[in-house]
């Protein structure tokens, strides 16, 4: 009973434990536990109150009597825990997940701080965030044991308190004229700033900001303006400028004011400014300035494109409401566990930080009747309102209702970037173009950059001087030729099974290219569709071409690797997926498959380890050395394409014993891939970490990343950026680039491909070029108005034609799941079950037969579903799923139809999917009476 109740309960236990008293629920206890376990509870709490109660939700979760749930619910509120009841009531930790930073503060100054404090007098202004039980404690061991004991039993109960204290407890302090006390929990801060909290409970927070003056701090690096902390915060990366005291308290920059001008007015506006001048600053302040205008009415939605950037900026805007209970933040992505009803999340709160695609979805399903409900949008990295892409559609909706209705009360609109030179253009007028369009998706038409204060801009963001070093790539290369002459025998062992080139001609086999790869793509999935007049040696050659095409482009990868790395690497990474394909469904044609590697392991290994030395990593070696040499507080962000070369490079720095000292750190992004070198992305969790270490410390002085890194993660400041062959468009020159802040920063780009060379330097004249196109829209505001309404409404013509026309219709007929690999028969189409839209389950036990589980190495729980075993073909071991629990019901088959190709059963043709909302047939929602003990029993 209750499962879903307490696997919140333990997802939550960490802010439970820290809250909860048990003797102060001791009703519940006695009316649901045993005598002998309430005895043990209490007797742990005399000698830790959060163990015992860890051991009171311990009890919980093995209760099954009905209506325990609500019984703790109840007594939670009539014992005066109200933040704690709302929190479980609505699953929602947000309130209790920020006192956290007080609760630390707390700790640090209470030694001094009780002896500092006249408890008795502070209980009279403390009553809202203490319990008259807890008051009449505290005063009664004033009584028996005096001062200074009651003052560490007011700050325990603080600590241990569930409500918003931290404010309450500064105005006590400033009421009671307890000043040392309130030094001691507000260093160095006047009476002006209590004062200016008392004049503000229950309005709006002064909006006052505070931040280091720049300066080169111990590490010999400014600091990030986006590392700035708020009155009375400090953020993690704000430390002390070297020789200063604590930093005096400022408001927005000049050039910060100006970027907000025409969003404090409620335009709609693009802010665009370089990376490292405070965006999210001013995004603060615009959000605060918004909700002081509407109090009461302002709903504020801030969305990041990626959870890492959301993780960040969610952060950021709790760290900085935290001390205003009247403003209430909340955050919620696409990794979240729990399932919130976000109607409920909006009403609730003022301020929600969002991954898009979280709001598309809500706007689709109705959970949200419309984005009006919203007051004020907030878009960080705006340029991405384009094409597809989440941004666009959330725009298409607003720009719609404003299109067709006159009575619409639509938010206020705010995009941040560090460029808008999108798109491909030649010139200027191309360029107006493109940003026109731009401005005519996110519905502004306004474009804020600095002007009249760029000196003061420049004094504190500094661009880095860009060098490029062209690398000549080696004559010869006998690991090249080995591994070409491998590709080149496994493609004609191909062709006595099916002609390849047949299902996708080739013109050019440039081994080790991207082409090459994307031809690969493309034949294994016409593989997946061959279909001959014998089924059985259909299934045969489908298996056998999927083996082929596999290992094509592993040796594909390889050569990759090799050109950028070094031959180790490269065999390092061919070993890991031959060692792999021995341990998963091992068959002939992967024998003859394997056998093409083992024949020339050996000349492959001498290579690898006494063949010539890679030239770009020999340059790179000397970049490092003389740049660490000059200037031993270097701190360098090196930028790479893929996650196998970030791997690569941390071994061979690693390795390197003139370069070890930098003790690398990686940091990719957290999507799944197949590589075998690398698997899966990082978690939020291990990405802080390294950020974290690279921020604060001297230990990593060198952090090695992909893409995920070069657009809207905070990076602390660096005065070395390298880009090893990573090159892109307009937008991501500008945002590497921007990752090198420190005053006499470089940028260096390292390639042995000249056009890499000549493109990023292209980009640095479309840079002027973009830079010239803005201002020439600025000073002609009623032409770009123009433009802009043209383009709405073409955008708008083009969006009504496509809904205009007729939706296919998803057929009702019987179709076959076959495995994409070995065309193994997995279900049929009437055995799916779709749950929550977006999960596909397999109602048919008889599955169980067909595939081979093994347990999960990440079983974590998204949406109510606990993830628990993997699920693979039992003939190819192809990955077809997971096996997870639902509610009270185990072993739930959910699939992927990436894994499956679809056959209609009547007409035997052949589909596939890449997606679930691209699949032709109709299939039935989940409903739980179809789970019966009869039809959902064992496996077997």
């Amino acid at each position: 009973m209750y499962e879903l109740e307490k696997e919140n309960l333990r997802r939550f236990s960490e802010y439970i434990v820290q809250v909860l008293r048990p003797s102060y629920v001791r009703v519940f206890m006695s009316a649901y536990l045993d005598g002998e376990s309430v005895e043990r509870i209490l007797s742990e709490e005399k000698l830790s109150v959060t163990s015992a109660a860890q051991m009171l939700l311990e009890k919980i979760w093995k209760l099954e009597e009905m209506g325990w749930f609500q019984a703790f619910l109840d007594t939670l509120h009539a014992s005066e825990y109200t933040g704690l009841y709302a929190a479980i009531r609505e699953w929602d930790f947000t309130e209790l997940e920020a006192l956290q930073s007080y609760r630390m503060l707390l700790d640090r100054v209470e030694p001094s701080i009780t002896k500092n404090m006249k408890p008795r007098e502070l209980l009279a202004h403390l009553s809202d965030c203490l319990t008259q039980r807890e008051c009449q404690e505290i005063r009664a061991v004033e009584e028996q044991s005096g001062c200074v004991a009651a003052s560490e039993r007011l700050v325990e109960s603080l600590r241990r308190s569930d409500k918003q204290w931290f404010k309450l407890l500064k105005l006590a302090l400033y009421n009671c004229s307890q000043k040392l006390a309130l030094q001691l929990l507000e260093p160095e801060e006047s009476e002006k700033c209590v004062s200016e909290c008392e004049e503000n409970t229950g309005t709006m927070a002064t909006l006052c900001f505070e931040y280091m003056e720049d300066g080169e701090s111990d590490e010999g690096l400014l600091k990030s303006a986006n590392e700035l902390s708020l009155t009375g915060q400090r953020s993690e990366g704000a430390g002390v400028a070297a020789g200063a005291g604590r930093s005096a308290e400022k408001k927005l920059r000049e050039y910060q004011k100006e970027l907000a001008e025409a969003a404090f007015s409620g335009q709609n506006t693009i802010i665009c400014a370089p990376t490292g001048c405070g965006k999210t600053i001013v995004a603060l302040a615009i959000c605060e300035q918004h909700l002081k205008k509407f109090p009461g009415k302002a709903k504020v939605v801030f969305m990041a494109t990626k959870v890492e950037v959301y993780a960040q900026q969610y952060k950021l805007f709790l760290e900085h409401f935290s001390k205003d209970p009247d403003i209430r933040v909340t955050g919620v992505c696409g990794d979240t566990d729990v399932e919130v009803c976000m109607r409920s999340v909006v009403d609730r709160h003022e301020v929600v930080v969002l991954t898009p695609q979280i709001l598309v979805n809500v706007l689709q399903n109705g959970d949200l009747p419309s984005l009006e409900v919203f007051t004020l949008l907030l878009l960080d990295e705006c340029h991405n309102t384009t094409g597809k892409h989440p941004y666009n559609n959330i725009m298409n909706r607003y720009l719609d209702t404003k299109l067709t209705s006159s009575t619409h009360t639509l938010p206020q609109v705010v995009g941040l970037t560090a460029s808008v030179g999108i798109g491909s253009f030649k010139n200027q007028k191309e360029a107006e173009v493109n940003i026109c369009q731009l401005c005519a998706n996110l519905d502004a038409r306004v474009i804020a950059t600095v002007t009249r204060n760029i000196d003061e801009l420049r004094s504190y963001v500094h661009i880095p001087e860009k060098e490029f070093f062209e690398v000549p790539t080696p004559t010869s290369d006998p690991f090249i030729r080995i591994i070409r002459n491998i590709m080149s025998n496994i493609e004609q062992l191909a062709k006595t099974m099916y002609d390849i080139d047949t299902l996708s001609p080739i013109l050019n086999r440039d081994y080790g290219s991207q082409k090459y790869e994307q031809w690969i793509v493309d034949v294994q999935k016409r593989c997946k569709l061959l279909q001959l007049s014998n089924p059985e040696q259909e299934r045969r050659v489908c298996r056998a071409l999927f083996n082929y095409t596999e290992h094509l482009r592993k040796y594909n990868d390889a050569l990759i690797i090799n050109e950028d790395a070094r031959t180790k690497d490269a065999l390092d990474y061919l070993q890991a997926f031959i060692e792999q394909v021995r341990k998963l469904g091992y068959d002939d044609t992967e024998r003859k498959l394997t056998a093409f590697f083992d024949v020339q392991r050996e000349q492959l290994l001498d290579l690898a380890t006494r063949g010539q030395e890679n030239p770009k990593l020999q340059e790179l070696k000397f970049i490092l050395e003389e740049e660490y040499r000059n200037n031993d507080q270097t701190r360098t962000v090196l930028f790479v394409r893929t996650r196998a070369l970030a791997d690569a490079l941390k071994k061979w720095i690693d390795e390197t014993d003139s370069l070890n000292f930098l003790n690398p750190g990686v940091l990719i992004g957290r999507g799944k891939r197949s590589s075998q070198l690398v698997g899966s992305g990082m978690t939020l969790t291990s990405q802080k970490g390294v950020l974290d270490s690279f921020k604060s410390s001297d230990h990593i002085k060198i952090l090695i990343a992909t893409s995920v890194a070069d657009e809207g993660i905070d990076i602390p400041q660096c005065n070395l950026v390298l880009m090893y062959e990573y090159v892109g468009n307009v937008v991501k020159m500008v945002q590497v680039r921007g990752r090198g802040r420190a005053e006499g920063s470089r940028c260096f780009l390292i390639s042995s491909r000249k056009e890499r060379i000549e493109k990023e330097k292209q980009n640095m004249e479309r840079e002027k070029i973009v830079e010239k196109a803005i201002v020439s829209l600025q000073t002609s505001p009623k032409e770009l108005q123009a433009k802009v309404n043209f383009f709405q409404k073409e955008d708008k013509a083009r969006r009504d034609f496509v809904n205009l026309s007729p939706e296919k219709p998803r057929t009702v007929g019987s179709y076959k799941l076959l495995c994409a690999k070995c065309e193994a028969f997995a279900c049929f189409s009437g055995d799916l079950r779709v749950l929550k839209e977006s999960h596909h389950i397999i109602l048919e036990r008889s599955i169980f037969k067909r595939c081979f589980t093994q347990p999960h190495h990440n079983p974590k729980s998204f949406g109510g579903i606990t993830k628990t075993q993997k699920m693979l073909c039992v003939d190819c071991r192809l990955d077809w799923g997971i096996i997870a629990s639902y509610l009270h019901i185990k072993d739930l088959p959910i699939v992927k139809i990436e894994s499956f190709v679809v056959q209609d059963v009547v007409t035997q043709k052949k589909q596939y999917f890449r997606k679930w909302r691209e699949v032709n047939f109709a299939m039935r929602e989940f409903e739980l009476t179809e789970i019966t003990p009869e039809t959902w029993g064992s496996r077997e």
